[in-house]
């Protein structure tokens, strides 16, 4: 049977160990320059040495994007950018631009992959591909896993698919709103989302005819639901794609946990048990609901996306849970020192997302700073120690109830 390779958003340094601590097979991940995610925190030269070099010894992939729309002067640098990531051995560069990939074909030993943005949708365009020496299509958003199959048979191209998380309204991504909103060339790494804003819209006053009067919604009719396609895995298994990718280089690491952890025990149970149980799924539904998200949606992953599609809420915190430390050390029958993320009382009820496996819950009982002074609440960026507690290891995300989203009585634990 065949079982693809799950591959995470890398935003970070932090979130590039995050992503391979919890289960990530590959990561991508950009450099300064020449990437679609500007607003991400992406990587220096420095950092992209330490970052690659830091997955290939934990035998992990790494692709990094050179996904915006070029122009003419958006070449310089390229070819020392590129020989720079040869002599890192990055394992693929993802590219949009037919320009920049017939520049560089044949000047490096670094595969092509070929970015959503350029919209392969179809057989003879994944061939015109093949052709300009891309290894792999990482196909439009529009294209369903049978198809996506169908284009991988007759190609002999590798194909990726992306399964989770945030969706664009446009066509493959290729949107000029936010070029008009706000400024920012959304083709060139300056998105700025306008696409999830409420709109005022107007309609003619059928009541009245002949009259000017008009009626006024409110509406995110462009906003559309984010993407969940976790109990397609076998879909994905059954027509080899090769690659499943999470969405999410800009969102933070609470998010990168979660959803890679889920993932990588979906793809490792169904390699187990040839199948998904109910509970199964209702196990991976409950941990996609701890982390900020709208409705879910299979999108064009079955069947063309339809209005159904649409997120029609506002935009806010609809998360259960929300991070609030990271482990730094582990003082094994002693204390676990934590980088607070936001603040949490001493007897709060906690839980501790571990690498794989069952979380483990427990109460800060007793906060104390580095110089050991009990303290009864923790302050966002400070390094506190609590109660040793078996099972943890550094990188583990420590993570609460969302005030916001329960009510404030509510009793029990995570």
């Amino acid at each position: 049977m065949f079982f693809p390779e799950l591959l995470a958003p890398a935003g970070s340094p932090e979130k590039l160990k995050v992503a391979i601590a919890y289960g990530a097979d590959a990561v991508y991940l950009s450099g300064q320059r020449f990437g679609l995610r500007s607003a991400a925190d992406n990587f220096t030269a420095t950092e992209l040495e330490e970052g690659i070099r830091f997955a290939h010894q934990s035998g992990v992939k790494t692709y990094v994007t050179l996904n915006s729309f070029f122009h003419d002067s958006d070449f310089q640098g390229l070819d020392e950018f590129v020989q720079y990531l040869e002599g890192l051995e990055a394992d693929a560069l993802i590219i949009s631009d037919l320009g920049v990939i017939s520049y560089l074909n044949g000047k490096t030993k670094i595969p092509l992959h070929l970015s959503t943005q350029a919209s392969c949708l179809n057989l003879d365009s994944a061939l015109f591909w093949r052709e300009m020496g891309v290894k792999r299509l990482i196909l439009g958003r529009e294209v369903s896993i049978e198809e996506a199959g169908k284009i991988k048979r007759g190609s002999g191209l590798e194909v990726e698919l992306f399964i989770h998380g945030s969706m664009c309204m446009s066509y493959s991504g290729n949107c000029t709103i936010s070029n008009l909103t706000s400024g920012r060339d959304s083709n060139r790494g300056g998105c700025a989302h306008s696409c999830r804003f409420e709109y005022s819209l107007d309609f003619p006053n059928e009541i009245e005819e002949g009259s000017d009067k008009k009626t006024r919604v409110n509406s995110s009719f462009m906003s559309s639901k984010d993407l969940a396609g976790i109990d397609l895995l076998p879909e994905f298994s059954r027509h080899e794609i090769n690659s499943v990718k999470i969405e999410g280089r800009m969102k933070g690491p609470h998010y990168t946990a979660t959803v890679v952890k889920n993932y990588r025990e979906a793809i490792d149970l169904f390699k187990k048990q040839g199948e998904f149980k109910s509970r199964d799924l209702t196990l991976f539904s409950h941990e996609f609901s701890k982390v900020s998200h709208r409705d879910y949606t299979h999108a064009g992953l079955l069947a063309p996306a339809q209005a159904e599609s649409i997120y029609q809420g506002r935009e806010q915190e609809n998360s259960s849970h929300i991070i609030c430390a990271i482990i730094i050390e582990v003082k094994e029958a002693d204390f676990l020192l934590l980088e607070v993320r936001s603040s949490f009382k001493q007897g709060e009820e906690l839980e501790i997302l571990t690498f794989s496996g069952d979380n483990i819950s427990f109460a800060s009982d007793k906060i104390l700073t580095l110089d050991n002074q009990q303290v009864e609440k923790t302050k966002p960026g400070t390094l506190v120690k609590v109660a040793y507690q078996s099972g943890c290891l550094p990188l583990h995300m420590i993570r609460k109830k969302n005030p916001e989203f329960f009510p404030v009585n509510t009793q029990g634990g995570c």
